[in-house]
């Protein structure tokens, strides 16, 4: 059982025929959620009136049309006096308007879901796209990717079908227990205590098929995640001659996983027919009471064929409502994870204007930072980047390098010192006119599934033709663009996929030239070009930062020979500065990094 229990643990869900009885998750705060989700119910209250009007009509009919047929029966009978093609035709017209507002009940709701998510989602994405770069880097993109679709859906799909549901039946079971009450106030408890069959069933039953969908959902994320490692591993797998094991653990877990499902479906298939047993032993007892209480003249025939309806009548929304309880827990808790997005502190974008200047510089003054409290990450950092000059950052992997560029972009603010661009300090400006004019090329490239003009003009929408093909040049793209189907209209897949690593930064550097920045930012730019097209672009790089302000951070230092300066960063400090000669000559950490490389020494 231990096993067991951390196994479920690791559980993936999947869907199943049981989900309905699957695990809910619960909202920590309801009545705070509730109150936000009504907010966008009251901007939509014409609809929500009429959905109200429309369930509550159906309602109505629903519950009257089975006392018309009751008089009808009686009628018939001659227990009871009227005109009984009017009371035909009042039961006709009770069940074509019940008929009629179930269908527009369905349109509306379906309509005001949708309307509601809509607002929602674009709030949602335009929250997420003013987040700070904090939040992004301290939660998990496939959580945060999951309440803009899972979270939204589950609120989709309990407006358009559970609230309705909830509504009518709520509504139902009052109005079919007041009837029942009026007509044999007896014969109603008697019917009612099928209900507590029904429930009492439903408890069994829905804790059975929890437990067994567990343990399902948890093998099918087993069972998926063995085929993942096989096919993306396939080499390794076969090159250790490791078929046979991965054989029997993949068949070991299916095996298990057909007894669970076999037994699931087992208790989910009987719920429907327990719920039809009961239903007939409520039909037996109104007929032999019923028939009882007509002998005695307490009821008519006509009421017993009415009570025969109002028990399914009154059964049928208690399964609903007892089956819808989860989707409405799981899409309040999703609701409340959305809105905890929501009420994210967005990123502050006001502030001065930042004045462009071709030779601007940068200056970094006794800057101090930590990601996480009480462990800095730079200590004291002072430096100065001269107008229209290259200074490269180096030092081994985690010495802050990267940290600088994030502060100076101003993706995160630093918790004492100051950084300047001429004389105007960047906490001062605001983010929008500070990142306009500063381009940087990142490591990990980023294009969009868009087409190449798209991607490149990204920063500079206004680019004109001849900027373009200047870039193209400049960043040695001539020749990609080139043997792209359509050129520059060709588009790209998802992250550029449909071209290689090395093409994909050529096309980011390309994009930085558009933007023809004050600043340039380089970020290992050069990291996923070979040899021969690092020296290409090493060239038009030298054209492009000549009396530009640019700062160069490489784990490659043939990247950086040329560089005006040079600094050695050493968790979070300068330790060394100079050009390349200089630091060599010192025989320091630059000289240690530079012989690892190139030298092939060891350190």
């Amino acid at each position: 059982m231990a096993d067991e229990k951390k196994l479920m643990e690791r559980t993936i869900p999947g869907m199943n025929r049981g989900a309905r009885f699957a695990e809910v998750e619960h909202a920590k705060n309801v009545r705070g959620t509730m109150k936000s989700i009504l907010v966008y119910f009251a901007r939509e209250k014409a609809m929500v009136a009429a959905m109200l009007f429309i369930v509550i009509s159906g309602t109505l009919c629903g519950v009257c049309a089975p006392s018309l047929q009751s008089r009808s029966i009686d009628i018939i009978a001659g227990e009871r006096v009227g005109n009984l093609a009017y009371t035909l035709a009042l039961m006709l017209a009770a069940y074509l308007i019940y008929s009629g507002c179930q269908l527009l009940q369905g349109l509306i709701s379906a309509k005001l879901s949708q309307r509601i998510v809509k607002q929602m989602r674009e709030e949602l994405f335009g929250k997420i796209i003013d987040l700070p770069i904090r939040y992004l880097d301290t939660h998990s993109h496939g959580d945060v990717m999951s309440r803009m679709t899972n979270d939204i859906e589950n609120i989709s799909t309990t407006v358009s079908q559970s609230l309705p549901s909830l509504f009518s039946g709520v509504l139902t079971i009052v109005g079919t227990m007041a009837i029942m009450l009026y007509y044999c106030w007896q014969l109603a408890l008697l019917s009612g205590a099928t209900v507590l069959l029904t429930l009492l069933a439903t408890k069994i039953l829905s804790r059975k098929v929890r437990r067994f969908s567990r343990r399902r959902q948890m093998l099918l994320g087993r069972l998926n995640g063995t085929v993942e490692e096989m096919i993306s591993g396939y080499h390794t797998v076969v090159a250790y001659n490791h078929q046979d094991a991965t054989i029997e653990e993949f068949c070991t877990t299916a095996d298990a996983l057909t007894k669970a499902g076999i037994r699931t479906d087992i208790f989910s298939g009987v719920m429907g027919p327990i719920m039809n047993c009961i239903g007939n032993i409520g039909f037996v007892i109104i007929a032999a009471f019923g028939g009882y209480f007509a002998v005695h003249g307490l009821i008519s025939v006509g009421v017993i064929s009415a009570f025969i309806v109002y028990a399914k009548q009154f059964s049928r929304p208690i399964n609903e409502i007892a089956q819808i309880y989860g989707q409405l827990q799981t899409a309040i808790a999703g609701a409340e994870r959305v809105f905890a997005v929501l009420d994210e502190t967005g990123e502050a974008m006001e502030g001065k204007a930042l004045a462009q200047n071709k030779n601007a510089a940068v200056h970094f003054r006794h800057v101090n930072f930590s990601y996480v409290p009480e462990h800095p990450v730079i200590r004291d950092f002072s430096l100065t980047v001269p107008s229209g000059k290259k200074v490269a950052l180096v030092g081994s992997t985690g010495s802050g390098k990267t940290t600088i560029v994030n502060l100076l972009m101003r993706f995160y603010d630093i918790e004492s010192g100051e950084i300047r661009i001429d004389d105007q300090d960047i906490a001062e400006l605001s983010r929008s006119s500070l990142r306009k004019n500063i381009a940087i090329v990142l490591q990990d490239t980023v294009l969009f599934s868009d087409t190449v003009r798209g991607n490149l003009t990204y920063a500079n929408e206004a680019a004109t033709q001849e900027q373009l093909e200047t870039a193209i040049d400049m960043s040695r793209c001539r020749e990609l663009i080139d043997m792209l189907p359509e050129g520059l209209d060709t588009v790209l897949a998802s992250g550029g996929a449909n071209i290689s690593q090395g093409q994909r930064q050529l096309l980011a550097i390309a994009r930085a030239f558009v933007a023809d920045p004050d600043i340039l930012i380089l970020d290992e730019a050069t990291s996923n070009v070979d040899t021969r097209t690092e020296k290409a672009i090493q060239i038009a790089m030298q054209r492009i930062m000549q009396n530009r302000t640019s700062i160069i951070i490489a784990h490659r230092l043939s990247t950086i020979r040329d560089a005006d300066m040079i600094v050695v960063m050493d968790e979070g400090r300068i330790i060394e500065s100079g050009s390349h000669d200089e630091l060599l000559a010192q025989r320091g950490k630059y000289y240690e990094l530079y012989m690892t490389q190139y030298a092939g020494f060891t350190t």
